[in-house]
């Protein structure tokens, strides 16, 4: 697996998620926050964007809609470097559409050793720690899934030798 982590900047690239029933807490927990946010670059799927923008009066990137794609553009702007933090309030109680989109955005931000709150507290936590409005490297991860295509190889190289 090539090397995705680079050093994060002091102004971070924060994306910001909420399920419907979690936008209200997003928004109080935003509201309370909007002095750090402000001084950071903001991501957001489509309402909760839209919402964030309307209420902090920030300017917010805005990706699609979760289920209509916007999870998976916020998983891959992960993969490419492009989002330094995830903040996504999401709702474990209640079935989504899209179900399969957001267990594939977790699991890239945990393979790319991306910073993830996934309530409140935690949120409180990341965005609290000095290390946010520092200069970051995020320690390379290291899966033996990831690299098992390079270990075929070595182990075909290794039989054919024999």
């Amino acid at each position: 697996m090539g090397e995705i982590v680079k050093l994060m900047p002091r102004r971070k690239r924060i994306a910001l998620i909420a399920h419907d029933n979690c936008k209200a807490e997003m928004l109080e927990w935003a509201r309370f926050n909007r002095d750090t946010l402000a001084t950071h670059e903001l991501h957001a799927t489509g309402t909760t964007g839209a919402l964030l923008a309307n209420e902090l009066g920030l300017d917010v990137n805005r990706f699609l809609s979760g289920p209509r794609g916007g999870d998976q553009q916020v998983g891959a702007a992960i993969a490419e470097g492009r989002i330094d933090f995830l903040i996504f309030f999401w709702d474990p109680l209640e079935p989504q559409p899209h179900d399969v989109d957001v267990k594939a955005l977790l699991r890239i931000a945990v393979v790319c050793n991306v910073p993830t709150a996934c309530n409140r507290a935690t949120a409180d936590f990341v965005l609290s720690s000095p290390l946010t409005s520092e200069e970051y490297r995020r320690p390379k991860p290291v899966y033996p899934e990831a690299d098992a295509s390079e270990r075929l190889v070595t182990i075909g190289r290794d039989s054919a030798a024999v």
